[in-house]
């Protein structure tokens, strides 16, 4: 599997579990709504600048993000 689908399918978890729509969650990470939804669906590589702002949108570390089964 390639990293940009698991990076994409994690970040899909994590926001459904907290219950963000996506328009929410581009407006709390500041990042484009098409945007959110193209790196859900691995078909975006994103910067780990990026990430970091997803990760502070969950509230959650880069750590913690990362420490997932997807990524053992």
């Amino acid at each position: 599997m390639e990293i940009q689908y698991k990076i994409g399918q994690r970040i899909r978890e994590l926001r459904e579990t907290k219950s963000i729509s996506q328009k929410d969650f581009s407006f709390k990470s500041d990042l484009d709504r098409s945007y959110i939804a193209s790196v859900e669906n691995g078909q975006r590589n994103i910067s780990i600048v990026n990430i970091e702002k997803i990760s502070k949108a969950l509230e959650m570390s880069l750590k913690d993000f990362f420490n997932n089964e997807k990524f053992l």
